[in-house]
C-alpha cells in the first residue's frame, strides 16, 4: 500500500521506518528534508499524498496540522483515509476531520502513547477518534507501529483521550515526587518507602513502573540522568492542551491547573529539558511553601 507520511521527526521516523519495513511504500516528507530509512523522500507535501489511499501526519501542533491539512486536503485521493497521530487541541483535530469529510475523505485522529522507544519498537498505543469505518481502515497500520489501539468514538476523541490520560500522568508523577521528596527528609529510605507503596493503596504506574528515583524499582529515565523518555517540555504542552480544553467546556480541574502550572515552572528552569520525572530532585532541593 502506498503511504504518504507527513512529519518526519523523532517519533514520525521511526514510525513510517516500521510501516516501510512491513513492506509498505511509504513516500515522506518533513521541512527539515530528514532521509529515514527505507522511506522515498518527497519533495513537498503535495508529492508525499498524491495517489496514496492512507496519509499519516506526526506533527507539533494544532496550528502546523491545519497548515498542513490546508497544503495536503486538495492533492489527496477521493476516499483516502487520514490518520492524524499527531498531539494537538482537540478542535484543531476536529476542524481538520471535517476539512477531511467535505474533501470525500475518511479521518482518525489518532494520538500516542509510548514515546520514543515506543515508536522505535513498534510498541506504541493509539487513542482513536473517528468512524468506524475509518478506524477499519487505519487498524492494520496500527498493528505495525503500536501494540494497541482504541477506538474511542467520535471526532476528536482520540485527543480528548490522550490529554485526560496525560493530565492523570502529570498529577501523579507529582504527587509520587513530593511523597519521595517529603520521605527523603523524614529519614524514610527510598527502598523501604517503593517496598511498601509499590503494593499498597499509593500504587500507581509513576512508582511502579517509571519511579522516579534513580536506583528504584524497574530501570526508567531517572537512572540515565533523567534523559528524556518523555520530556517535561511535551509533559507541559500535553497540561496545557487539558487546561485549554477544560476551559472550553467550563470543566474544574483544579489539580490538573497546579501540574500545569508547576510544569511550566520547572521547564522554564530546567536548561537541558530533562525528562518529567526530574520533577522529583526539582522538588527535592525545595523547601516547604
Amino acid at each position: 500500500m502506498k503511504i504518504g507520511f507527513i512529519g518526519l521527526g523523532n517519533m514520525g521516523a521511526p514510525m513510517a521506518r516500521n510501516l516501510a519495513a512491513a513492506g509498505h511504500e511509504v513516500h515522506g516528507y518533513d521541512i527539515t528534508g530528514i532521509l529515514v530509512e527505507g522511506v522515498t523522500q518527497a519533495a513537498t507535501v503535495e508529492a508525499a499524498v498524491k495517489d496514496a489511499p492512507i496519509i499519516i501526519t506526526m506533527l507539533p501542533n494544532g496550528a502546523i496540522l491545519r497548515e498542513v491539512a490546508d497544503q495536503l486536503l486538495p492533492h489527496a485521493s477521493k476516499g483516502a483515509c487520514l490518520i492524524d497521530c499527531s498531539t494537538v487541541d482537540v478542535d484543531s483535530a476536529r476542524l481538520v476531520a471535517d476539512l477531511a469529510t467535505k474533501k470525500g475523505l475518511l479521518s482518525v485522529d489518532a494520538p500516542v502513547s509510548g514515546g520514543i522507544g515506543g515508536a522505535e519498537a513498534g510498541t506504541l498505543t493509539f487513542m482513536c477518534g473517528g468512524s468506524k469505518d475509518a478506524f477499519a481502515i487505519a487498524k492494520p497500520l496500527f498493528e505495525i507501529m503500536g501494540q494497541k489501539a482504541v477506538h474511542c468514538g467520535e471526532a476528536g476523541n482520540g485527543q480528548a483521550a490522550k490529554i485526560c490520560n496525560n493530565m492523570i500522568l502529570g498529577i501523579t508523577m507529582i504527587g509520587t515526587c513530593e511523597a519521595i521528596a517529603l520521605a527523603d527528609k523524614l529519614g524514610l529510605d527510598r527502598q523501604s518507602l517503593f517496598d511498601v507503596v509499590s503494593t499498597s493503596s499509593g500504587y500507581s504506574w509513576t512508582m511502579n513502573a517509571y519511579c522516579p528515583a534513580p536506583g528504584i524499582g524497574p530501570k526508567s529515565p531517572s537512572d540515565n540522568g533523567y534523559k528524556p523518555g518523555f520530556a517535561a517540555t511535551l509533559m507541559l504542552k500535553d497540561l496545557l492542551l487539558a487546561q485549554q480544553a477544560a476551559k472550553g467546556v467550563d470543566a474544574a480541574t483544579p489539580l490538573g491547573t497546579h501540574a500545569a502550572d508547576l510544569y511550566q515552572t520547572f521547564v522554564t528552569e530546567d536548561l537541558d529539558d530533562l525528562d518529567f520525572s526530574a520533577m522529583l530532585p526539582y522538588l527535592a532541593a525545595k523547601g516547604h511553601s
